[in-house]
């Protein structure tokens, strides 16, 4: 039996992980699915103040709480960031980091910083004077690629039950303590293996940090864990017991 954490991406809450949740308990897993401060149903902590730092804080403390150990820290997208951070803060405490979607992005960068110049501009101007990132249209014809696998019932729970993201867990860098690295994991859905191989190999800065690590295909969507969840757990229990992906 292994103990996962499961950390969502941007506007999403635990409610995202409940299919995966489910499955990996089935199969003997101690599991606990996080909301972080100012989303789901905690969307009414979602003031100004609510930072990168502020959602580190919440993984690292349910995990002490908890007094959780050898835990496979999973992270979905914008996820990965605060999961960075909170393992780099409790190395001791954390047998691998599972970036779904993500990546270790190195110290000093922000997930702003990963999107296009353009796109940041039509970000920007959404956002206006807020402190808040409005959730995603979930329009699969403008976005056939990250919303691949997921059916229309689908979307419409994404559009009633996405909240809008803090804005600084967007904006604010990476920080690392330099403290000991732990091993970590990437499951890729949108783009094939060989691709982050290559990545890796040239030194790319968002890549670096998964080499040496395991890395698993599961080709769908950006949100596998609504696409195909049942497929994502079980690659989740596979990292859990370092067998190698069925799907690479």
């Amino acid at each position: 039996m292994a103990t996962f954490v499961l950390v969502p991406g941007f506007w999403l809450g635990a409610w995202a992980w409940r299919e995966v949740t489910a499955t990996l308990r089935a199969q003997g897993h101690d599991v606990h699915p996080m909301t972080l401060t100012g989303l789901a149903e905690r969307d009414h902590l979602a003031g100004p103040e609510v930072s990168l730092e502020t959602h580190t804080r919440d993984i690292v403390r349910l995990i002490e709480v908890e007094d959780l150990r050898d835990v496979l820290l999973v992270g979905h997208s914008g996820g990965g960031m605060p999961v960075a951070q909170a393992a780099d803060r409790i190395p001791d405490r954390i047998a691998r980091v599972v970036y779904v979607e993500s990546g270790p992005l190195p110290d000093g960068t922000a997930q702003f910083d990963t999107v296009p110049p353009e796109e940041q501009q039509h970000l920007r101007a959404a956002i206006g004077d807020g402190h808040l990132l409005p959730p995603p249209a979930w329009d699969p014809a403008a976005d056939p690629t990250n919303l691949a696998g997921l059916d229309e019932p689908t979307l419409a729970l994404l559009r009633a039950r996405a909240t809008p993201q803090p804005l600084r867990a967007a904006t604010d860098p990476v920080r690392r303590t330099g403290g000991r690295p732990v091993p970590t994991a990437l499951v890729a859905c949108t783009f094939p293996l060989a691709v982050v191989e290559q990545m890796i190999s040239e030194g790319h800065p968002y890549f670096t940090g998964l080499a040496g690590g395991q890395l698993f295909a599961l080709p769908t969507g950006h949100w596998p864990m609504l696409s195909e969840p049942k497929a994502l757990a079980d690659v989740l229990d596979a990292a859990a017991r370092g067998a190698p992906s069925p799907g690479r």
